[in-house]
């Protein structure tokens, strides 16, 4: 019995807005060339793939990347796609082109000459609750009322006693972010809050930078960092392709 043919699809890495075919000095997934399907003032930057699917293993994700960051120097503009999008030919990619061609003009003007900076902050302390119960005394006094000695604490204690101190990490976590935008905000077009990782994390942030001027922003940290003390933690990454400043509802 003759082995099933392999279907071979089109790997989209990002939109740029080129016009005409164009192949790149780096390799994608599974060392592929690298190369661009243009439609209209639009092109994709794509390559071949076998798998129908592509799963987010290490060395997938690391190649995604690999490319993303070659775009960053090799155009002036990028909108990088999610992982793992795979179209069945070059004249599917035309068309997710065309149907997507006024949304993916205005979201690269949104972004052109710009890249995405990272900004983490984080409790650099051993006990984050510890801390809070020294720093704040609404939660020691609440803290020494319920959970004092010769006493055994109830469910619904532990369960004030946790919602003080989320309350309070909330409030420390809003009260601190504003504080850093308002130091970044001359450094940056915009910044996007998201979601913190762990409890100890104070705030995560995307900045959108112009891609000439990563030493400014960098001054910017490190004014905001002046606002604290050691009992915290920055950690600034990047450049990276703007996916955080990227909204688009693809139409596949």
């Amino acid at each position: 019995m003759a082995c099933a043919e392999i279907k071979r699809g089109k790997y989209l890495y990002a939109i740029v807005p080129v016009s005409g075919e164009q192949r790149y000095g780096f390799t994608g997934i599974d060392g592929a060339e690298v190369y661009t399907i243009a439609n209209g003032r639009l092109a994709a930057v794509v390559s071949d793939v076998d798998n129908a699917k592509i799963r987010p293993e290490r060395r997938y994700l690391a190649a995604q990347q690999t490319v993303l960051k070659g775009l960053i120097a090799a155009t002036e503009a990028m909108l990088p796609m999610a992982f793992g999008i795979i179209a069945d030919g070059p004249q599917a990619i035309k068309k997710i082109l065309t149907r997507n061609h006024q949304a993916f003009l205005q979201q690269l003007q949104r972004v052109a000459g710009m890249v995405e900076m990272g900004l983490r902050v984080s409790w650099d302390v051993p006990n984050i609750f510890e801390y809070f119960v020294n720093t704040h005394e609404e939660l020691r006094d609440a803290r020494d009322r319920l959970l004092r000695p010769q006493r055994q604490p109830s469910q619904e204690d532990k369960i004030e006693l946790g919602r003080l101190f989320d309350r309070l990490l909330n409030a420390d976590r809003e009260t601190f972010t504003e504080k850093v935008e308002e130091i970044l905000v001359p450094y940056c077009r915009e910044i996007k809050r998201n979601k913190c990782r762990h409890e100890g994390e104070v705030m995560n942030l995307a900045c959108l930078v112009p891609r000439e001027a990563p030493e400014r922003f960098e001054e910017g940290v490190f004014e905001a960092a002046k606002l604290f003390d050691n009992n915290f933690a920055f950690d600034y990454n990047g450049p990276w392709a703007p996916h955080n400043f990227v909204e688009l509802d693809l139409e596949l």
